[in-house]
């Protein structure tokens, strides 16, 4: 990584800004990918689920930065998860994005095919082989976490979990801290709702600023590395610069915090 890749999370120094690609599934769309590289992002995050690795490697390739500046991490969907499966997926992930490694390679969801002792060992043996720099995991629960302990050679070098003002996991958060893991929010704008939150309103009117803004600003606070998705050029600069230059006091967090409500996106 380079000086210019801001600020990271976690032992396996995960970028603290993505880009999350979710929903730009078009050659159009992808060109997010492309403006936000050559703006600075160093982080970017899709899933064979998504059904955009093909556009998402054409656009990071159109980037006029060199690959390996850009921390490039994809999912396992939980039909490919069988042992054998997660090898030759995930070489047709690769193809499809374009590289000869993943920086980041997660497990999407603990379910259907999923089986610790067989898919675990795949993703060391991905490893081993280079095809992967890290391990992560996603959607995973405390005992899942420990289990996926239990088996794998390689630590996890990441959980992505959805977080947000209106949903929180501080079981997962203290897990991360404790194992030195970087935690990775998924929808940390709550999909916009987060503009109608009263007490993310009346902190981003005390900064001036915006109510995304604020709520980026909080999941970051919280020790998170953040993934939003953004497709304008205005967006994807007002997110990098939330994430990385807003800086709220123990007051706007302790605010957010005490937010008592719970809405999940997107449960299992």
């Amino acid at each position: 990584m380079t000086d210019d890749a801001g600020p990271t999370v976690g032992d396996a120094e995960v970028p603290a800004v993505g880009l999350g690609t979710m929903g730009l599934d078009t050659a159009a769309a992808a060109r997010a990918v492309t403006t936000a590289v050559e703006m600075g992002y160093r982080h970017v995050d899709t899933a064979q689920i998504y059904g955009n690795e093909a556009v998402v490697g054409d656009a990071l390739a159109a980037a006029d930065v060199p690959r390996e500046d850009v921390f490039l991490a994809t999912k396992v969907w939980a039909d490919q998860l069988a042992h054998d499966d997660v090898i030759s997926s995930t070489r047709e992930s690769m193809a499809k994005l374009g590289v000869d490694y993943l920086d980041l390679l997660y497990v999407h969801r603990p379910i259907d095919a999923y089986d610790p002792p067989e898919t675990l060992a795949a993703f060391d043996r991905l490893r081993e082989e280079g095809l992967i720099r890290h391990v992560g995991v996603s959607n995973f629960e405390l005992s899942d976490l420990e289990t996926a302990r239990a088996h794998l050679e390689a630590p996890i070098a990441a959980h992505q979990t959805e977080y947000h003002p209106l949903f929180t996991r501080p079981e997962l958060l203290a897990d991360a801290r404790e194992h030195g893991y970087a935690p990775v929010a998924y929808s940390p704008l709550a999909g916009g709702r987060v503009a109608d939150v009263p007490e993310v309103v009346a902190v981003a009117e005390k900064h001036d600023a915006t109510p995304h803004a604020v709520s980026l600003a909080w999941v970051r606070a919280k020790g998170f590395a953040v993934v939003p998705k953004a497709s304008s050029e205005s967006h994807l600069r007002a997110n990098l610069d939330a994430a990385t230059t807003l800086e709220l006091d123990a007051s706007d967090v302790a605010r957010i915090d005490a937010i008592d409500r719970e809405r999940e996106l997107f449960p299992e």
